[in-house]
Parts: C-alpha cells; sequence; structure tokens
C-alpha cells in the first residue's frame, strides 16, 4: 500500500505541475479514488483550496493559473476574452493601472461552480461564445486564428482572444460592463489590427449591435485597417438599436449613443 501511494504520489508530481489545479474529476480519472486524495491532504501532500479542488502544497493561486488549469489540465473549452485579453496583450493600459479585478471568460459551457468561491482577489464573469458567434464559438477559433496562445504561468500557455477578438467581446458590453469613454479611448490606439482577422469575426458574428458600433467607433477614427474590410459583405441588420435611453441617434448604424461620450451612461 505505501508503495502504491509513493507510486501514485510521484506520478502526481509529473502531471500537475505546482501552482495549478486538479478537480474531483480529474483526479478520479487519472486513478486517484477519494480515499487516497483524502491521505494526501492529510499527509499535507496536497491541499484543496475549496472543496472538490486540489494543488500541490506549493506554488501560490492566482488567477492566471487558475484559468490555466481549467484550459490545460481539466480540458476545458474557456478561453480568456474581452477587456481581460485586451490588458493581457497590453492594449488597456491606460484604462486602468491596477490590473483586472474582472475576469472575463468566454466558451461553449459554463465553467464549474467551485471557481467562483476560490479565494482570489479577482472574481469571474463567464460568458457564452455562441450568443456572439456561429462557427467560432467552439475550438475552432483556435485554428481560425482568432484566438491565440500566450505566455502563461508554470511554462503553460493562456489562450486568450485575439484584440480583434477582444475588440467585439468588450463591444458587446456597451453600455452595461463597459463605457462608450473607455472603448472610445481603446478604439483610437488600436492601429495595428489584422483586417483579414476581423474580416472573419465580423462575418461570423450573430450581433448587430456589436457590428454597428464596431464600424461607428471605427469610422470616428479611421484607421488604416477599416479601408481594408468589405462592409458589403457584413450584415447590419435592420431598424435602430436603442443602445443609451435619451442619447443621440446616428443616421449610418441607426443606434443612439451619448451627447458626450466622456459622461457616464
Amino acid at each position: 500500500m505505501t508503495e502504491q501511494i509513493g507510486g501514485k504520489l510521484n506520478q502526481l508530481e509529473r502531471t500537475l505541475p505546482e501552482g495549478l489545479l486538479a478537480d474531483a474529476a480529474w483526479m478520479e480519472r487519472h486513478g486517484y479514488s477519494t480515499s487516497l486524495r483524502s491521505q494526501y491532504v492529510s499527509a499535507g501532500w496536497l491541499v484543496q483550496p475549496v472543496r472538490g479542488t486540489y494543488k500541490r502544497p506549493l506554488g501560490e493561486l492566482d488567477w492566471q493559473k487558475t484559468v490555466v488549469s481549467l484550459q490545460k489540465v481539466m480540458g476545458r473549452n474557456l478561453a480568456v476574452g474581452g477587456r481581460t485579453a485586451l490588458d493581457l496583450q497590453g492594449f488597456t493600459h491606460y484604462l486602468s493601472a491596477s490590473g483586472p479585478s474582472m475576469i472575463h471568460l468566454y466558451g461553449t459551457e459554463s465553467p464549474p461552480g467551485w471557481l467562483a468561491k476560490l479565494p482570489l482577489k479577482e472574481t469571474f464573469r463567464f460568458h457564452r461564445s455562441q450568443v456572439l458567434f456561429k462557427t467560432l464559438a467552439a475550438a475552432e477559433a483556435l485554428q481560425a486564428h482568432t484566438l491565440r496562445e500566450l505566455p502563461g504561468p508554470s511554462d503553460w500557455p493562456l489562450i486568450a482572444s485575439t484584440p480583434e477578438r477582444a475588440l467585439l467581446e468588450m463591444l458587446d458590453g456597451l453600455p452595461g460592463r463597459e463605457s462608450f469613454h473607455q472603448v472610445d479611448m481603446l478604439v483610437e490606439g488600436l492601429r495595428t489590427l489584422s483586417p483579414r482577422r476581423l474580416q472573419i469575426l465580423l462575418t461570423d458574428c450573430r450581433s448587430v449591435k456589436v457590428k454597428r458600433l464596431f464600424f461607428w467607433f471605427a469610422d470616428r477614427h479611421r484607421p488604416a485597417w477599416l479601408k481594408q474590410i468589405d462592409r458589403a459583405a457584413i450584415s447590419l441588420g435592420t431598424g435602430k438599436r436603442m443602445l443609451v435611453k435619451g442619447g443621440k441617434l446616428d443616421p449610418t448604424y441607426l443606434i443612439t449613443v451619448p451627447e458626450d461620450l466622456s459622461a457616464p451612461v
């Protein structure tokens, strides 16, 4: 029995990097029964940040290690997106100096319930990718280059939206989660986006609101990549979209926007 416990412990050290999490289902699939896990916890070889999760005792837990654990260890179809992905890639440094407090995750299935219970200062917000995109909601997004791998903790890459995808995800948060002023500042600085990637994303996007907002902000700032996008191939729907109560109606895109972008909505 002692040899079995020791052998399984050595295997765990090879398969679960320091600082990363595994859940009970992962443990079961790899041959760690409930009783064996209890022995490891009692001996201090494993710790439980919250019920149903396990990690080796060394290595402090943070939000990036948590997300990498979900993506790479537990195989969850989740990606960091929206403002969080833009922040990771250095595009929102002038919007928030303190780093992200809300971590935006996108995927086709909700993350496990224990994610919200972890002892982290950041909170997680989940968005269903299929609400915003058609074919790019699932794993195809990585092959279509609208998701990318960024340097992550423990030499494991972190899957996140490209800046082009993250911009559309952030626009989806207007006006409730994001402000017009902050998005306006962001788009003004996005001079190096890929028009090819934007074309793919805009064509696949389900949201008329997001597509109209995209062109509204882009027309305000006229980045060089805008001229390379085929607008005729992108459906902008019909009818008006009321985004801001009492705002002004833009006649080109039929959306209401604030009279003053710097004013709170």
